[in-house]
């Protein structure tokens, strides 16, 4: 499943479940929003990475590469164990059900 996919499921099936408080709602709407905010910023970081293969591509150097590649590495880290922690947390709700 895509991560833009991931990000419409939990939002529909958090809006069906009536049973939830509204933190717990709140809750993961802050946690969605920021997940599509790191969906942004990691596509524009992709952006970003094409114009530096680009230049390296064509001969050019490009200052503080591994800097740049280390940033990229840890924002999709982190954007995927954001995404686990609500993977996990759904899988848990739905076993306790």
């Amino acid at each position: 499943m895509s991560v833009a996919g991931f990000l419409a499921h939990s939002a529909l099936a958090a809006a069906r479940d009536q049973s939830r408080t509204a933190i717990t709602i709140a809750t993961e709407r802050d946690v969605l929003t920021e997940l599509f905010a790191m969906r942004r910023q990691l596509g524009w970081a992709g952006s970003n990475l094409n114009q530096v293969a680009k230049a390296l591509n064509s001969g050019g150097e490009v200052p503080y590469l591994k800097e740049v590649l280390a940033d990229v590495h840890r924002a999709a880290n982190a954007a995927k164990k954001a995404v686990d922690r609500v993977a996990n947390r759904q899988e848990q709700e739905g076993e306790a059900a």
